[in-house]
């Protein structure tokens, strides 16, 4: 059987999935597509837009299982999936969950069943960090199921400590480790530096530092090759991206390749308590997110300097600079470059140069593939500018 994860809600996720599949997205401690290949034992491809389809090829054969990136895997929705004939598709409610197909198209299929399975699904931005305290502990299961955790050493101190899981490799000394809240999970080679405090549910990925002195409370993910310090409360770092310094990070997303300037904040209340609001592409307004706790969205490639104040439900595009003082406003498109003073457009040679020096700091470099995406993402997105 072939398998390949579509794309659902993708506009609604936007400027997340600007530059990548829905299935991309990290919850929990791996991406959609990390927990379906583990459930599966198999590779995907992605059914996605066409401009992102030399990073993320699609692979069709004569029989294909196609699966909605949007939801999260678990055993008995794995059950129903696999069960599925061909030209049957498996729904919930109006959710198309999966079809198996001799075409990747989700259109052609003749039998429709439903599936009763409780799934965890990202719909929505906030649902990245709002549901991420259950998507941790799933994949908690997941993850150590047969393994034996390393030994902390005794220099820690440590609140139930059979919630809490050390790959091989990872360091963590001097740190206070509250696991009695949700599962705590380092991964390979990953640093817990000293005086450190994190409450469960957390999720430290591979490469990734939590410098002296930080405060994590969870449910909280950060992904791999990541620096991370000062105040986080219930926030998700994709991966490759620091908050290294002090400053409050919560009910948040940052994607990758970001950097969170020494002593930036974000508030995540108003404070007249009213609900949060947050810029929607799609509408082109700003949309009630029912949420009164909602603060920073940033998208890849996004920085701040020093010292900048994001306000409650702020949405940072693709590749925007931001930086002096002041607020600035709550939706900053992507490609722009400045602050509350003002936006100008940040060139893409200009971008393409930061990215190409960041990248390098982790050995990595901007291929012409990834070049070909941000120019599609400046194109599509130069109106609001």
């Amino acid at each position: 059987m072939n398998f390949i994860l579509f794309d659902d809600h993708r506009n609604q996720l936007l400027p997340i999935t600007f530059t990548r599949p829905v299935c991309d997205i990290r919850i929990g401690i791996l991406t959609i597509r990390e927990k379906w290949e583990k459930y599966l034992k198999a590779k995907t491809s992605t059914l996605t837009e066409e401009y992102l389809n030399k990073k993320f090829p699609l692979t069709e054969k004569p029989q294909n299982l196609l699966i909605n990136g949007s939801i999260c895997p678990n055993q008995k929705l794995l059950k129903d999936i696999l069960s599925l004939k061909t030209g049957d598709a498996l729904y919930s409610g109006d959710t198309l969950v999966a079809i198996n197909t001799p075409s990747a198209d989700i259109a052609k299929y003749k039998n429709k069943k439903e599936t009763n399975s409780f799934y965890l699904q990202v719909k929505n931005l906030w649902d990245i960090f709002q549901k991420n305290g259950k998507a941790i502990e799933d994949d908690f299961i997941l993850l150590t199921k047969g393994k034996k955790s390393q030994k902390l050493n005794k220099n820690n101190q440590v609140i139930n400590p059979k919630n809490i899981f050390i790959e091989k490799g990872a360091k963590v000394e001097c740190a206070i480790l509250n696991a009695s809240t949700g599962p705590i999970y380092i991964a390979g080679d990953a640093e817990v530096m000293e005086g450190s405090i994190i409450r469960g549910p957390f999720s430290l990925g591979e490469h990734s530092q939590v410098k002296m002195g930080a405060k994590i409370y969870g449910p909280t993910t950060i992904g791999p090759e990541s620096k991370v310090g000062g105040e986080i409360n219930n926030s998700v770092i994709f991966g490759y991206s620091n908050k290294a310094h002090d400053g409050f990070l919560g009910n948040s997303v940052i994607g990758e390749w970001c950097n969170i300037g020494a002593d930036s904040n974000n508030s995540n209340l108003k404070n007249n308590y009213a609900n949060v609001k947050l810029w929607n592409y799609t509408t082109e307004k700003f949309e009630n997110t029912g949420l009164t706790f909602c603060g920073l969205i940033m998208a890849d490639h996004s920085k701040c300097g020093i010292n900048t104040m994001f306000n409650t439900g702020t949405v940072v595009g693709v590749n925007a600079n931001v930086f002096g003082a002041g607020f600035p406003r709550n939706f900053i498109p992507d490609f722009s470059w400045g602050g509350a003073a003002g936006f100008t457009t940040y060139k893409l040679n200009d971008a393409f140069a930061t990215a190409e020096k960041v990248l390098q700091r982790r050995n990595k470099s901007l291929n012409d593939t990834e070049k070909e995406i941000l120019s599609k993402v400046s194109e599509m997105t130069e109106k609001y500018r």
